[in-house]
């Protein structure tokens, strides 16, 4: 019997755990081409996959208009999680981050652009074990102030 530990056993592997599951989601219509005043509404699944190493997400509105896949894995060696994110409008980002205490925040690299230096995040924050909070937030100063872009409310579906 060995006494190497177990892929992804770590704490910090394990950090994503309260994301898993069914999630119903909603956020203010118009930060999706939706009307003001109205909310939009989808579902996420969480799972584990691959030795419960890779965290697994399917994301769809309920109107059928958008639909996206991400895959997370702790990257041990770096001590930081990455993210590879795609979706039905052809979307493709990378993300890496870490877990502070309180939220789980995950950004990309600063791009430049013509109208500054252009980075996006995403922020797990409000965790609790039937709810969560989730913003994408964009900065085009290279991350010294943030706009938020997308807020969305999770609910554990029953």
């Amino acid at each position: 019997m060995s006494d190497q530990p177990q892929p992804c056993s770590s704490p910090q592997a394990r950090e994503f755990d309260f994301w898993l599951g069914e999630w119903d989601l909603s956020w203010p219509a118009e930060q999706s081409g939706g009307s003001e005043g109205e909310r939009a509404t989808g579902v996420n699944r969480i799972t584990r996959l691959f030795g419960d190493c890779v965290i697994e997400e399917n994301f769809a509105t309920d109107d059928g208009r958008f639909r996206g896949h991400s895959v997370s894995v702790f990257d041990e060696s770096a001590g930081l999680w990455r993210q590879t994110w795609v979706d039905s409008s052809g979307g493709y980002l990378v993300f890496t981050g870490s877990f502070d205490g309180d939220a789980m925040t995950l950004g990309t690299e600063p791009a430049e652009r013509d109208d500054g230096i252009a980075v996006q995040r995403m922020v797990f924050s409000e965790i609790a074990q039937e709810s969560l909070e989730w913003a994408w937030q964009g900065s085009r100063d290279g991350g010294t102030n943030w706009n938020d872009l997308w807020n969305i409310s999770y609910r554990r579906r029953a």
